[in-house]
């Protein structure tokens, strides 16, 4: 494969690719179990992955933060459209609500998480303009529910990967217990060193 003449070299398969996989794998073998579908749970989970831990709850919170203020934020404004319009349908309200939405969800996102203005607009639009009368409620909350779930399948595997919190922990204690078998291992071996240079108790007679 070449780009400007040169050779572009096949993407290698990274520590964040395999860690993004098993969170997402993890979140549809154990939604299996439940027979429900684990397709927002899995797009929290890669959505939420990061390099490390700390870049995984910065991109956990954006998707979790934004699905819950977009999510609640919808609901209210969907209701309110419900009160003029019962059976729902198209109507020009719905534009002055998505205006009102907009500029309230990044208000709120400024003052709870910053980075969920995004993952909160997709929420708030696909309920106003996507989501059946009778299941807008059972939507929001159903993916508020699924994309925690993902985020925290998505910071418990990157925790116990390379750079993650239980990892870390885990070297720590390792270099600890290194460096008290090293002093341990000296102290002995300085005993020993002593122990030729003491006078045995033939040679103390002797003398």
């Amino acid at each position: 494969m070449r780009h400007n003449g040169q050779a572009r070299q096949f993407p290698k398969i990274g520590m964040r690719n395999i860690k993004t996989a098993i969170a997402a794998a993890l979140c549809a073998f154990v939604y299996y179990f439940f027979d429900r579908s684990p397709a927002f749970a899995c797009i929290g989970a890669i959505f939420g992955m990061g390099s490390d831990l700390e870049m995984s709850k910065l991109h956990g919170g954006n998707r979790l933060f934004g699905t819950v203020i977009g999510g609640l934020l919808g609901m209210g404004l969907f209701r309110i459209y419900l009160i003029f319009y019962p059976e729902g349908g198209r109507s020009l309200l719905q534009v002055v609500l998505v205006f009102i939405g907009t500029i309230l969800l990044i208000l709120l996102c400024q003052l709870f998480w910053v980075g969920g203005v995004q993952p909160g607009g997709v929420v708030l639009c696909i309920l106003l303009f996507n989501t059946p009368v009778d299941t807008y409620i059972s939507y929001a909350l159903n993916r508020i529910f699924d994309t925690g779930v993902g985020v925290v399948a998505a910071l418990a595997v990157n925790s116990l990967f390379p750079g993650g919190f239980t990892f870390q922990r885990a070297e720590e204690y390792c270099a600890n217990l290194e460096k008290k078998m090293e002093h341990f291992s000296g102290y002995h071996a300085a005993g020993r060193e002593k122990g030729k240079h003491l006078p045995e108790d033939g040679e103390q007679s002797a003398e």
